[in-house]
């Protein structure tokens, strides 16, 4: 089979032409064209060397600077991977590309291209003088723009600089540009561009992603059969297209291989076998949707916070996150058949959510915002914010601890108290009436007291409770009210699972992300959040506090979370069990469960609680979770130096 290397010549090396050569070269085209009828040469040399020159005068002034392509980026589509390189997901406005080189695209595509769309490509300067000539005698003859010319340069300057509009005004600005582009770029650079930049159909631009969407390959592997597929589809894609009529396809594929025959660029029998070869045409892929849908979003939202949309859609980038797709299937699942069987227990919430954090990078490892994203897209784990009741506890218990004037065994009165509030008293209550008198601060949180948990908060300051908070990554609105400390504000799963993950790691803290890296189609970093966390908490206050939320799981409300390892966690239940939460960690791994209705006034049922519903749940997943992986302590507070009183 001849290359199409053997059909053109080495375009740097050719003679800079006046611009205006094409121009005369038209007008001789034309009166061969036009033969012996004296009247149509005139009308059309009057028209030409009229109206041509003044406009091509005009049009050199006025007409975009072509040198603008050596910048010129086309969109690119951009890819979404798992933490090990699974595909889950394309990003792209109208135009889904991928760019690539020329010498990625295989000799038969290029040999077809060009022979069914511009055989003299090596030959003209952009424009082809005589297929004008041609096409002014047919147009002129119909009264209006029916025929073309365009030579694939000229194609290429109506994409990127002019409108789609039949005229003659704009085919000679399409050929001036032409002649420009000509001058500044080889005929190679011309050609990649122009494969990068054409519309393939079903939304592919470029002509690696066309050949990914109908064969399920890369562009260098086509055949010479899909090759003249692919040329014949330029045409008119979606006319041609094999995932709309077949049988159209197959015709226009002889059209393009008789005319690579014709040309002699193969012979008679190798057009015959490509022709009756099969074509295993891969399954519309143009409008899939993500692998995981809620992984995806989570990632455009992040990443159109630091670039904005357009550079997302458009900007060719490869995203690494930080899920395995196995796991965050495997989490979605879970999470779906843990909602049956709360419901199986008499239990009446209708959505559950969950996100899991690991404290060594503060990577998400799962997030799940439904029980089933099919029926519920909204993602309750990053947008729904429900009071974390008790759960929010530890944050004041840490502050407590990190101002040196408390230990887990300094005491504090739980006991009746009212404070003015508005124009009335708040009076807090413990979870099932009654009062214990005095206890310590580890008796207290163990049991999940909220009479001292109020009290601690107005002692150490709800300003500075909100502070650490905020270190913590928590964004949600708060503010100084008197029930703070029991979780009176809405905050979501995963700023929760980020906050513990930070108690995890002993006051290590980075924001949690979904994305590992981003880097651009050339493999330039733009994102990396691979750096190690900065130590934002005091290491014997977050260790004083993780020893009090062991005992949580140990002895106190959360019983039925013990995994049989080191483990530390706080359950949480709002007023009328409304919402329950259970928020816990290993040095490996921090995970919120909550559990609730989307419906706030909608109660859950009677006895719903954190210890009972979410617990449960949250030691299922860990299990799960760490079956294969050794156990792991966390530092004791005795490792480091008690801060001193502020």
């Amino acid at each position: 089979m001849s290359s199409s290397s053997t059909i053109r010549r080495d375009s740097r090396k050719k003679k800079k032409e006046n611009p205006l050569k094409p121009l005369w070269q038209f007008i001789t085209g034309v009166a061969k064209v036009a033969g012996g009828t004296i009247l149509g040469f005139t009308m059309l040399g009057s028209s030409i060397v009229a109206g041509g020159l003044v406009g091509l005068a005009v049009s050199f002034r006025n007409l975009p600077d072509v040198r603008v392509l050596r910048n010129y980026v086309p969109s690119e589509t951009s890819y979404v991977y798992d933490v090990n390189g699974r595909l889950l997901a394309s990003l792209h406005g109208e135009e889904n590309r991928k760019n690539i080189t020329l010498d990625q695209v295989s000799p038969e595509l290029k040999m077809a291209v060009l022979a069914i769309e511009d055989s003299h490509f090596y030959y003209h300067q952009g424009v082809n003088p005589y297929s004008i000539g041609r096409a002014i005698v047919v147009n002129y003859q119909s009264g209006g723009v029916v025929e073309g010319a365009s030579t694939l340069t000229m194609q290429l300057v109506k994409n990127l600089f002019l409108s789609r509009e039949k005229s003659y005004n704009r085919k000679l600005a399409e050929a001036v540009l032409s002649v420009r582009v000509e001058q500044i770029f080889t005929k190679d650079e011309i050609l990649e561009m122009y494969l990068n930049n054409i519309y393939w159909g079903h939304n592919n631009y470029g002509v690696q992603t066309a050949a990914e969407t109908y064969f399920n390959k890369d562009a260098s592997k086509l055949t010479l059969a899909e090759s003249a597929v692919m040329a014949g589809l330029i045409q008119a894609p979606e006319e041609y297209s094999p995932f709309i009529d077949y049988n159209q396809t197959k015709q226009r594929q002889k059209v393009v291989l008789d005319r690579l025959v014709t040309l002699g660029w193969i012979t008679a029998e190798e057009g015959e076998k490509a022709y009756k070869e099969s074509l295993l045409v891969a399954k519309p892929t143009a409008w899939q949707g993500s692998e995981l849908p809620v992984i995806t979003e989570a990632v455009v939202a992040e990443l159109k916070e630091r670039f904005g949309e357009e550079t997302v859609i458009k900007g060719g980038m490869q995203i690494q996150t930080t899920v395995d797709y196995k796991e965050q299937k495997y989490a979605e699942d879970f999470l779906r058949r843990s909602h049956q069987n709360v419901k199986a227990r008499g239990y009446y919430p209708d959505q559950m959510a969950m996100a899991a954090v690991d404290p060594r990078t503060h990577f998400v490892k799962a997030l799940v915002g439904s029980v089933d994203y099919k029926k519920s897209q909204f993602n309750r784990a990053v947008q729904a914010r429900r009071q974390p009741g008790s759960s929010f506890k530890p944050f004041v218990y840490y502050t407590a601890f990190a101002s040196g004037k408390y230990t887990p065994y300094s005491t504090i009165a739980d006991s009746p108290v009212s404070y003015r509030d508005g124009g009335g008293y708040y009076s807090p209550k413990n979870y099932g009436g009654g009062f214990s008198g005095t206890v310590s601060l580890r008796t207290a949180l163990i049991n999940s007291m909220n009479v001292p948990a109020v009290k601690l908060g107005r002692s150490v300051g709800l300003d500075k409770v909100i502070a650490n908070c905020r270190t913590l990554g928590i964004k949600s609105p708060l503010e100084p009210v008197i029930s703070l400390p029991l979780g009176a504000i809405g905050v979501t799963p995963l700023e929760m699972a980020g906050a513990y993950a930070t108690f995890a790691s002993n006051g290590w803290h980075s924001d949690p992300t979904v994305i590992v890296r981003v880097t651009d189609s050339e493999g330039n970093v733009l994102l990396d959040n691979t750096a190690p966390p900065k130590l934002v908490l005091d290491p014997w206050a977050t260790a004083s506090l993780t020893s009090v939320l062991q005992g949580v799981i140990n002895e106190g409300t959360a019983t039925a979370a013990n995994i049989g390892r080191p483990a530390a966690g706080k359950t949480g239940t709002t007023d009328s069990e409304k919402d329950v939460w259970f928020v816990g960690y290993v040095p490996q791994l921090s995970v919120a469960v909550w559990i609730g209705n989307d419906n706030f006034n909608r109660r859950i049922g009677s006895g719903a609680t954190g210890g009972g519903l979410a617990a449960p749940i949250w030691r299922n997943y860990m299990n799960h979770y760490l079956q294969n992986q050794e156990v792991q302590y966390f530092p004791a507070s005795s490792q480091f130096s008690r801060p001193k009183a502020k």
